[in-house]
């Protein structure tokens, strides 16, 4: 990787046209995004239908579909945009973390077209894409902020100090927010994907019906754990059919529901706080749960916050998102090599 530490200014009439691809689970997905913040077009392919059959994403399946489906998602999106691959400044594209088998799509196809028709490659990292989402729909947003990425592999506690600059202060200890949110909606049987089911189900129930635990990890208060409310809720179904009890599938989904997110809010209002900052972002497939956002936003209003957060469509797995954050990366002189290759666990920050 080749990177030039120099901070550009862009004039108006030097726009910058990202080509950005993103392939790290089981949406094959590719967008144009102007200056970083303008989305011309936002393509999305999603394989949601297929791997429900399965209970979850089945990583070669996923990576056959995305071979099939990359060429004409790449095509839309730039027909959508009204630009050809000679108007492109740059192609973008996530190698990581992800399923590394889907990731490698993405890193080749870029490759490729970086090639052929020698534009800068510019390697993104998912999470970053997923936090700079919040560029696109907030055009008032900039760092320093918090943001709270909350997803079905992640579940971090970031401060965005710059544009591309984060300092990782609390990270889950054993499952991801979303993760928890799948094994309890399997359990209720409300099969995958788990996150919009239970969301769905919760309106329709008590959230303080049943008292699920909070965990705090004592070394680290900014730290989550979710697998100790994951195996209240199993315990709970379990003791209920052992005892011949009916169960409330919308309380326990509403109460379920509501622990995770006291620990996600208590915790992102909190550093904010400490931290004196007046910004603070959501970000991730879980940011789009309805209970989530508006706890969040009372809490934020509360203490005097700025709340930012995309649309729901923006927190889904998307390549505008890595449009974003490969923009800001350009600008800053950040190239990469054709010997790119996916990082399935790729750290936030980490630059390869």
């Amino acid at each position: 990787m080749i990177q030039n530490n120099r901070r550009y200014k862009m004039s108006e009439k030097d726009d910058v046209l990202i080509l950005a691809i993103e392939s790290s689970c089981d949406e094959t997905a590719a967008a144009v995004v102007k200056n970083g913040r303008e989305v011309l077009s936002n393509v999305i392919n999603t394989q949601i239908a297929i791997h429900t059959e399965y209970g979850g994403v089945v990583p070669e399946i996923a990576s056959r579909k995305h071979i099939e489906n990359i060429n004409p998602v790449i095509r839309k999106a730039l027909e959508d945009a009204g630009v050809t691959l000679d108007d492109i400044d740059a192609i973008g594209v996530t190698y990581g973390p992800g399923l590394v088998g889907a990731l490698l799509v993405g890193v080749a196809e870029a490759k490729a077209i970086a090639f052929a028709k020698n534009k800068p490659l510019v390697g993104v990292h998912h999470i970053e894409g997923h936090i700079s989402a919040n560029y696109v729909e907030n055009k008032e947003l900039e760092p320093p902020f918090v943001a709270l990425v909350v997803s079905g592999g992640h579940t971090h506690l970031v401060k965005v100090n710059d544009y591309g600059e984060y300092e990782i202060v609390g990270r889950t200890r054993d499952d991801a927010a979303g993760e928890a949110f799948d094994k309890v909606a399997r359990a209720i049987g409300l099969g995958y994907p788990g996150g919009p089911k239970i969301d769905k189900l919760a309106k329709e129930g008590n959230p303080d019906a049943i008292e699920f635990p909070r965990a705090h990890v004592d070394d680290a208060p900014y730290d989550f754990s979710f697998s100790g409310i994951k195996s209240a809720v199993l315990n709970y179904i379990n003791s209920a059919n052992m005892q011949g009890k009916e169960i409330n599938r919308a309380d326990v989904a509403a109460s379920f529901q509501k622990a995770v997110v006291d620990a996600l809010v208590s915790r992102a209002v909190r550093l904010a706080k400490e931290c004196g900052m007046d910004k603070l972002a959501i970000a991730g497939g879980v940011a789009s749960n309805s209970a989530l956002r508006a706890a969040i936003q009372e809490a934020c209003a509360k203490n005097n916050i700025g709340f930012y957060s995309p649309s729901p469509i923006l927190c889904t797995d998307n390549a505008a998102m890595i449009g974003a954050a490969a923009y800001y990366e350009y600008i800053k002189g950040v190239r990469h090599g054709y010997d790119l290759n996916a990082v399935p666990n790729l750290k936030l920050g980490e630059r390869i």
